[in-house]
């Protein structure tokens, strides 16, 4: 569960900030070339994590991270970025300009306005992609069981697939397992539901 919960968060916490970034970019400046650069962040939501293995086992190999949580927390963070790219871009462009005007009218710089104005705004989409990433992460299986080879970095994914065989004709403490793998996940949605149908279904400023 620790393997899984480090993993989970540092993986988010790339994913979010540096998505916002870049959605922050494609929404609010006009510039040669934006809708083609978009468009190739967008590609990557059609290639799975299964695709590319090989190369990426090869990269992390290259980088010294087998058997290391940022192995498997760099890839599904890179991953990540385009799902998080896409669900903000759309948020951040419905914030009017007028509210951006107004910003730089007190003399709020371009990061002063994404820092103090538009990612307060942006608390339910924050909230809902960050919930996205984790649970993401949390149940990524393919890519911990190319990565992680030995028992004490495995995740639950993992250690329920290698517990399940081992404890195959004990129906019981498998699904004991099973349930307790999956409760942090169902806890942290259950808190962060109201912020996630926000987030989903709601414009930035109204009014």
């Amino acid at each position: 569960m620790f393997n899984s919960l480090l993993i989970a968060l540092v993986s988010t916490l790339l994913v979010v900030p540096l998505a916002a970034m870049a959605a922050f970019v494609f929404a609010r400046f006009a510039f040669r070339g934006r809708e083609v650069l978009y468009a190739v962040f967008t590609l990557g939501l059609l290639f799975p994590v299964a695709v590319a293995i090989l190369p990426i086992f090869i990269m992390v190999r290259n980088l010294g991270l087998l058997d290391h949580p940022l192995g498997v927390a760099l890839p599904q963070a890179a991953f990540g970025l385009p799902l998080t790219i896409v669900i903000l871009r759309p948020f951040f462009r419905s914030i009017p300009v007028e509210l951006e005007d107004a910003a730089r009218i007190d003399g709020c710089s371009t990061f002063g306005f994404f820092w103090r104005i538009l990612l307060p705004l942006a608390k339910p989409a924050l909230a809902t992609v960050s919930v996205l990433a984790i649970v993401t992460t949390w149940n990524a299986f393919f890519l911990p069981l190319v990565i992680l080879n030995g028992a004490e970095q495995w995740t639950l994914p993992l250690g329920a697939m290698n517990f399940s065989t081992e404890y195959s004709s004990d129906r019981a403490r498998v699904l004991a397992y099973t349930v307790v793998s999956i409760i942090p996940a169902i806890v942290f949605y259950a808190f962060a539901e109201r912020q996630i149908v926000s987030g989903l279904t709601s414009g930035s400023v109204k009014g």
